[in-house]
Formats: C-alpha cells, sequence, structure tokens
C-alpha cells in the first residue's frame, strides 16, 4: 500500500527557476507550448520519467513538476544533455542562471538544480513499485492499450500566515494514514503531492484519470472532512462543510488551479486500475 509522506522507486521533482521580471513571467508563458512541443521523444530516451509539467506559478517563479524513477541527481544530468536547448531558453529569464550552454555544462547544472529543487512533505504513490520500463513492459506483453484520461491537478493553497503553513504540515502529517487510505479507494490518483511554495502558499498537485467534475466530486465524497480542516487554515476559502457546498467547492478549486504547460505521460491511457492489474496479473503468473 502506498503511505503518504514515503515513496518507492519514485521521487517527486518540483524545480522552481526564479525569474528576472514579471515580462520574462509572460515571455516564457509564450514561448513554452511551443519549445516543449517535442519534449516526448527525449523524455521517452531517459525513460524513468512518468509524467513532467511546466507551471508559471507567478510572476516571479516558474515550476518544472515532475514524477520519475531513480535518483534525481543523475535525472538532472539527462535533462541537461538532452534537454540542453530549452533550458538554455528559460535561463535566458532566470536570476543568478548556471553557465550556458547548459549541454555543455552538465555538472554546474545538475548542483543548480539540486539547490533548487523543493522538498514535498507529503506525498502519495498508487504504484509504488511501478517503474516507467516496467510499466511499459507489462502492457506491452498483455497486450493493453489503456483508454484513460489523465489530467494534472495543480492547486494553490494560499496559507493565512507562516506559522499556518507549519501548523499545516503537522495536520497531514497526523493526516497520513487516513489520507493513505482514502487515496487507494478513490482509486483514480496516480501521484500526490502537498509542498511549501512562496508567499505562504502550498502546492497541492497531483496526476488523476478522469474529468476534472469528477475527481473534485471524489475529493468531495472521500475527503470532504479533511477539505474542511484544510479550510481553517486557507484565505478566502471554499465554504464548509464541502459535503454541502460541493458546486462552491469546484468553482474554487478551479479558480485556484493552474494551467500546465508541455504535459509529458510516458504511459499515456493506462489508468491507476490499468497499472495495478497489470502487476497484478504479473504476480499471478510468477505464482504459477
Amino acid at each position: 500500500m502506498a503511505l503518504l509522506g514515503t515513496r518507492g522507486i519514485q521521487d517527486f521533482l518540483t524545480l522552481a527557476f526564479p525569474l528576472k521580471a514579471p515580462d520574462d513571467a509572460k515571455a516564457l508563458a509564450d514561448k513554452l507550448p511551443s519549445l516543449t512541443a517535442e519534449i516526448s521523444q527525449p523524455l521517452d530516451s531517459i525513460g524513468t520519467v512518468h509524467y513532467s509539467r511546466f507551471v508559471v506559478l507567478s510572476h516571479k517563479t516558474l515550476l518544472l513538476l515532475a514524477n520519475f524513477d531513480g535518483e534525481m541527481k543523475p535525472l538532472f544530468g539527462e535533462f541537461a544533455r538532452r534537454l540542453g536547448g530549452l533550458f538554455d531558453t528559460i535561463f535566458a529569464h532566470v536570476s543568478d542562471p548556471p553557465p550556458t550552454p547548459v549541454a555543455n555544462n552538465v555538472t554546474a547544472f545538475v548542483e543548480w538544480a539540486s539547490r533548487k529543487n523543493i522538498k514535498s512533505f507529503a506525498t502519495y504513490i498508487a504504484y509504488p513499485k511501478g517503474s516507467v520500463e516496467k510499466i511499459k513492459s507489462l502492457a506491452l506483453g498483455a497486450g493493453v492499450r489503456g483508454t484513460a484520461e489523465q489530467h494534472p491537478f495543480l492547486v494553490i493553497l494560499p496559507i493565512s500566515s507562516g506559522a499556518g503553513v507549519l501548523a499545516l504540515e503537522g495536520v497531514l502529517a497526523g493526516l497520513n494514514p487516513r489520507l493513505n487510505s482514502i487515496s487507494d479507494e478513490i482509486g483514480t490518483l496516480h501521484f500526490a503531492a502537498f509542498m511549501p511554495l512562496e508567499d505562504k502558499q502550498i502546492g497541492f498537485f497531483t496526476i488523476y484519470d478522469g474529468t476534472f467534475e469528477n475527481y473534485v466530486m471524489d475529493f468531495t465524497k472521500f475527503l470532504g472532512p479533511i477539505f474542511d480542516v484544510l479550510a481553517k487554515f486557507i484565505v478566502d476559502a471554499y465554504p464548509t462543510p464541502t459535503a454541502k457546498n460541493v458546486d462552491a467547492l469546484i468553482k474554487w478549486v478551479a479558480q485556484h488551479n493552474l494551467s500546465p504547460i508541455g504535459m509529458y505521460n510516458a504511459h499515456a491511457g493506462l489508468s491507476v486500475q490499468d497499472v495495478n492489474a497489470l502487476f497484478a496479473g504479473a504476480e499471478t503468473a510468477a505464482a504459477e
């Protein structure tokens, strides 16, 4: 069973690029869609990234989010070698960037990126032993081509104070067992992470199956009491109890959900249930 606050072979990457000025945030928002249009082939070649997406957090910060297998520094090295041109363009808008071209300065990029990564304080992984390579191999062997849609959930929670951020971290830690079992029960959540961000904000970043409305409905159904607790720390929060204010919660979440740029999906179409069924089938076959 996947545990919040722990991981299997996978980890979470949240790379924060400090931008020079508000105009740089706008410039990157305009440039990145075309720059990331060809990102799939190099990421497929790396072979350890499940999902990735950029998001403009604010006029001060660009984020690169990824869910990946293995260790972080080797991944940063692969990014430098295979996606150096993309990062060169980004670094033209970043304060105190590492030397460019990135592809010729791999070590410097790895060290810079390691310092800029934000550590999450609570995480969830639906299939902690499921590497990209293994999932693709099992799907190919079983002739499974999933038809589900996966989407990123990039919700920013504005917290009332710095003390509130720390308090909320403690609350989420205390709710770990319940969050763990409920997330498994929902059954459409691939990855999730809570992390501290600038200006007393917490990011709640996930990858999920299905529609946005159904996803929020599931959270209301299964996690309503927990969302009621979270509301106590949030500035201008949604009305509670959430169970009686579902439409208002959906509207609030939509207003605080950021748009992804350059979404990458290594095993597109495979739902959480598809992946779990593939691993269950492999275990059964191995036991026979």
